[in-house]
């Protein structure tokens, strides 16, 4: 095997998402994704720390996506559509490839392990966007509620496009991911609005 291996990292990925779903996170080892892959071990770990990196690996591209966003949304947007705008580009992303995320979900969520990990992951994206609306001016209290209530939207958003059966009805409001970020936001502006004063 040449030194050179094209697009490593991405067949090591594809062979470890491959064999989680076939045998389970827990029963697959790193030599069996190197083989599957037709790379070495040594190969997989110039590219992932461990078997769970594979999985997660995306993380600081999505902080870099997510922090991009909110630092071009316009000096007239709100902190809160600031965010919107961030997550619904952070979905454009996991809509070019909803069968892999799909596949992976289904992985993270067969693994206290791995959906642990997952929270963890999630806090970074919401530390990230706290930072970044913070260079915007906003006060860090209000950055913070507009981080989180942006991850618990999208979370919401997320478990309903999961669950549905991909098809070519509705609108892309109804069935991609942008589209149920969007909606989930006014649903949650909804509630808000709602509430009873004092």
């Amino acid at each position: 095997m040449g030194r050179w291996e094209p697009n490593a990292r991405g067949r090591l990925a594809e062979a470890a998402l491959a064999l989680y779903a076939e045998q389970g996170f827990e029963r697959t080892t790193v030599t069996e994704i190197a083989e599957a892959a037709g790379l070495t071990e040594r190969t997989f770990f110039r590219h992932f720390t461990d078997k769970r990196e594979v999985l997660f690996y995306g993380t600081e591209t999505a902080m870099d996506m997510l922090t991009r966003a909110i630092a071009e949304a316009p000096a007239s947007a709100s902190p809160m559509d600031a965010v919107g705008a961030a997550l619904e580009s952070f979905g454009a992303f996991f809509q070019k490839d909803p069968e892999r995320v799909r596949r992976r979900d289904a992985v993270v969520s067969s693994s206290t392990e791995l959906r642990e990990r997952e929270l963890v992951k999630l806090d970074a994206l919401t530390s990230a966007m706290v930072d970044a609306l913070r260079e915007r001016g906003t006060p860090a209290p209000t950055a913070g509620l507009a981080a989180e209530a942006g991850i618990a939207v999208f979370k919401v958003a997320y478990a309903h496009w999961i669950a549905a059966e991909p098809d070519t009805t509705g609108s892309a409001a109804e069935r991609e991911l942008p589209g149920l970020v969007r909606t989930a936001l006014t649903d949650m502006q909804k509630l808000l609005a709602e509430r009873a004063p004092g």
